[in-house]
């Protein structure tokens, strides 16, 4: 199925959502989509959010997070690292965030003291911590697994940690729903790599809340058993000590429809007044079911790539439609190179497959693209896709 994006639909989707959260005293605040100049007072009253970029945490998680915080015009996103960390640079934020990649190797860089520094900023000064995925296995408290134990859930079934990745499917309860109302009766998707399955520690805790669940039986590699994911818990909230933790076992900021969901975990984290976002990031409906990448369609993916690189345009846009459509993870990215194209067709077809695909971070490429395009057709694509994929 070849790509349908109407370019009316897109500006359409810069109609502001209007919401009602129940679970905010304080009243919804719609943002504008326009650029607008800023006051130095005006930043600084903004949420301070930093995504660790330390070993162990994956480039493109702490890339495609930053991007997704950038939605949110309240928030001032950055990174940090542990060096940072070591040097007091936790004053100056209000939520840290750890990112997908390896748990282990991220606590490691951290070091003994770091994992202390985090601790205090959440249980005594109050602040937040989101953890996704990776980020997610750091927060739990597992008798022999090291973690920041934040969260009052331990590891399941940790011999078949590496289930895997693939688009599954979760499902939000009551709770869930009152932070991410615009879920409700929508379809509920996100991009998945080997994110934790967790139970909680405590049923009778007054501070852990179980926002979702698993859908998806997530088990296609041979020897792995059936029927540990369905009903486990894929988001949760706890409130350890004065702080507020927000973990997610999936990947949200590389899902398009819901990536907005990562700014507003994070106003969650700092107990901040969760605010609507515009409709055109807000698409839930585009993921409508379960693609697990099992060896099959590892193998598809791998042979559809190569022919990004032929010389057919139908061939390479067709196999762009197709990388798309099983909604590979990484074929957002080869779709960049594709800007720099020498058929016309070829980047007209990549510019709107990183408009579909949200790509905010593409902007720098497709901006150059413009810049230097010849042909009519093809620019008026780029300037509607820079307009696009500009977050304010």
């Amino acid at each position: 199925m070849r790509l349908n994006i109407k370019l009316n639909k897109l500006v359409a989707g810069l109609v502001l959502v209007v919401l009602s959260f129940s679970s905010c005293s304080a009243p919804d605040k719609s943002q504008d989509t326009e650029k607008q100049d800023v006051s130095e007072e005006q930043i600084s009253d903004k949420l301070k959010v930093a995504v660790f970029n330390g070993n162990g945490a994956g480039s493109t998680s702490v890339i495609e997070t930053i991007e997704a915080l950038k939605i949110d015009a309240g928030i001032s996103p950055m990174e940090i690292s542990a060096a940072e960390i070591q040097l007091g640079k936790l004053d100056e934020i209000d939520v840290i965030i750890f990112p997908g990649g390896s748990a282990t190797k991220e606590l490691n860089n951290l070091g003994k003291s770091g994992k202390e520094k985090v601790r205090k900023f959440v249980l005594e000064d109050g602040k937040g911590a989101v953890g996704i995925c990776a980020g997610s296995y750091i927060m739990i408290t597992t008798p022999g697994y090291p973690s920041l134990e934040l969260a009052g859930v331990k590891y399941v079934d940790r011999a078949h940690y590496n289930r895997g990745r693939g688009l599954v499917e979760f499902k939000l309860g009551e709770e869930g729903l009152k932070i991410f109302p615009e879920l409700k009766e929508k379809p509920q998707f996100a991009q998945y790599y080997d994110g934790p399955v967790v139970e909680v520690i405590d049923t009778n805790s007054t501070t852990f809340t179980e926002l979702g669940q698993y859908v998806t039986d997530i088990s296609h590699k041979k020897g792995y058993p059936t029927g540990v994911t369905p009903g486990r818990t894929f988001v949760y909230t706890d409130k350890p000590g004065k702080g507020r933790v927000f973990a997610i076992a999936g990947h949200p900021e590389s899902t398009p429809g819901i990536r907005w969901m990562v700014p507003r975990m994070a106003r969650w984290a700092a107990n901040s007044e969760l605010v609507s976002y515009p409709a055109k990031w807000v698409r839930p409906e585009i993921n409508d079911h379960a693609i697990l990448f099992d060896s099959e369609m590892i193998k598809y993916e791998s042979q559809t790539k190569w022919k990004l690189y032929s010389d057919d345009t139908y061939e390479q846009t067709e196999a762009l439609d197709k990388l798309h459509e099983i909604r590979s993870r990484p074929a957002v990215r080869w779709t960049i190179g594709l800007l720099r194209d020498t058929n016309p067709k070829t980047r007209i077809h990549a510019a709107k497959a990183l408009m579909d695909r949200e790509y905010t971070d593409a902007y720098a490429d497709v901006k150059s693209a413009y810049e230097v395009e010849k042909d009519a057709k093809v620019k008026k694509v780029l300037k509607e896709a820079m307009e696009f994929l500009s977050t304010f």
